[in-house]
């Protein structure tokens, strides 16, 4: 799997809302500025997750961007499928709707499968944990492995 920047880029934007005591609005310039974030990059990001539900924008001198649910409940998987749609598409489809001829038909399972372990992790991962830097035992157990940091 590749994560896109856009996907990156908005779950730092997040993290650092999240991390925000006083839940006030931030503004994009002062997102982009904290984690080096592009602003016109960020401000469509922004608007890819605003109509998701994930933030909110308010207007006026005390304007910006938060979350628009406890970051508790927003997870990884949400932020990906808002800013650039399903975990894991072949050629532009779902897994699900692709169809192979005869030999080739097995490949469908190999996707299927793959989105499963995806969502395994990117589902159990919410923006309040990675906000907390406290992931999930399910999710740190897989990292504890030497072989997980190798690229193969």
């Amino acid at each position: 799997m590749r994560v896109s920047t856009k996907s990156d880029y908005a779950l730092r934007a997040l993290i650092e809302m999240a991390t925000r005591q006083d839940g006030r609005p931030v503004s994009a310039e002062e997102l982009g500025r904290l984690q080096e974030i592009p602003r016109g990059f960020l401000q469509a990001i922004l608007a890819d997750l605003r109509r998701a539900g994930v933030v909110l924008a308010q207007r006026g001198q005390a304007g910006g961007w938060r979350l628009a649910r406890p970051a508790d409940t927003v997870s990884v998987a949400d932020v990906i499928r808002a800013v650039d749609g399903p975990l894991v598409s072949v050629y532009g489809l779902r897994p699900e709707a692709v169809s192979y001829n005869g030999s080739a038909e097995v490949l469908q399972h190999v996707w299927i499968a793959a989105r499963r372990s995806l969502r395994e992790v990117f589902e159990e991962v919410s923006i309040q944990q990675l906000a907390d830097g406290a992931l999930p035992e399910a999710i740190t157990s897989r990292t504890d492995d030497d072989d997980a940091w190798q690229p193969h």
